[in-house]
């Protein structure tokens, strides 16, 4: 009887992949870590300051508020955009030349670069002139989102919605598709309705690419910056500043780099943890 033997060599073909990537991501994060344990006042001079910043960070509401917003807008993008990702892909046809229309279609809002949705909608949403916010305003509904807080996150949530549900479309597409006919058929003969097939079986087989699709969507909304920062600034006030656009203020605008630099590294812990715990929940049963 023969026996199988594994052929590590494979590996040497990834090793330079792997070492790129890491050296990529190694030396930025550095580079954070070093600026988050000192202090400077210019002139490239440096004041070691150790967790300092970190005890500022934790202790800060502005951060504490930031991270509200963010944990809130991430919150209302999965619950809207999974959902509805799995309901339009429910309603494509499976066969056809609809097919390569429907999946033309639903890629297109992924290909516009993230400062031009951002543009694109701002113009779009203006009260004056633009076609959204003329429309609102013209049925009896006063709308600004320069203005109005509650537009403003309207707005906001819409865009991400109209930007990055088709990402969920396609992966929950590609679970359906991949589901053999001979699992419709059975269901048909054991007399099995919509709900129950879609229960028993089309949500099953989807399990894997749901995962990922909550996973990415989670990271990516968790991390927005470019779409709502030239949408709305962070504005009106302080509504829609996101833990990514205080951030950005914090290190970028006041050049705050030390508790930029700590509120980098928490922010990328969070996301971390977060990620691990979505992941862990998701796969429990498979694991099972």
């Amino acid at each position: 009887m023969a026996t199988k033997t594994d052929n590590n060599r494979a590996w040497l073909f990834v090793i330079p992949v792997v070492a790129l990537v890491a050296f990529n991501a190694l030396v930025p994060l550095m580079t954070v870590v070093n600026y988050s344990v000192q202090e400077t006042f210019g002139d490239n001079l440096f004041f070691w300051h150790g967790l300092g910043w970190f005890e500022d960070i934790l202790r800060s509401e502005r951060a504490h508020a930031a991270l509200g917003r963010q944990m809130l807008f991430t919150a209302i993008i999965l619950v809207i955009e999974v959902p509805l990702g799995v309901a339009i892909a429910l309603a494509m046809p499976r066969k056809g030349p609809w097919v390569s229309v429907c999946l033309v279609l639903m890629a297109l809002p992924l290909l516009i670069p993230w400062n031009v949705v951002g543009a694109m909608w701002n113009i779009l949403a203006l009260p004056d002139i633009g076609l959204l916010g003329h429309t609102i305003n013209a049925m009896g509904i006063d709308y600004n989102f320069t203005q109005q807080p509650i537009a403003a996150w309207f707005t906001m949530v819409l865009m991400d919605v109209w930007h990055w549900t088709s990402l969920v479309v396609l992966l929950a597409y590609a679970g359906l598709i991949s589901i053999p006919d001979a699992y419709y058929q059975a269901a048909k003969i054991d007399g099995a309705r919509g709900w129950a097939v879609f229960r028993h079986i089309q949500l099953p087989k989807m399990n894997r690419v749901l995962t990922i699709a909550i996973l990415l969507r989670f990271m990516d909304s968790f991390m927005v910056y470019t779409e709502p920062f030239v949408l709305t600034g962070g504005g009106p006030g302080n509504s829609t500043t996101l833990l990514s656009i205080d951030l950005v203020k914090m290190a970028v605008g006041q050049f705050d780099l030390g508790r930029g630099g700590a509120m980098s590294l928490i922010y990328f812990l969070i996301t971390l943890l977060v990620s691990w715990i979505f992941y862990t929940l998701m796969t429990r049963n498979e694991s099972q």
